[in-house]
């Protein structure tokens, strides 16, 4: 797992999900890194960025859906 220590200077497109309801405690998540997940705090769009790759965040988010992950 690597990171971006300026996730606001990356230029990648960062969304929350739905579910977030305009909450700002929330992770924020952005395409287009090939075979990568971005993932940074909404309330510190500044800050560091973890970059996960691709196969352990669809991992990661196929327990949370089950409830594997709380």
């Amino acid at each position: 797992m690597t990171h971006i220590v300026d996730a606001s200077a990356s230029g990648l497109a960062w969304t929350k999900s739905s579910f977030s309801g305009g909450n700002n405690n929330c992770l924020e998540v952005a395409r287009g890194l090939s075979g990568a997940m971005p993932v940074r705090d909404s309330k510190n769009p500044t800050g560091p960025a973890l970059v996960v790759p691709a196969g352990a965040w669809t991992a990661f988010v196929g327990a949370v859906k089950s409830g594997d992950v709380a």
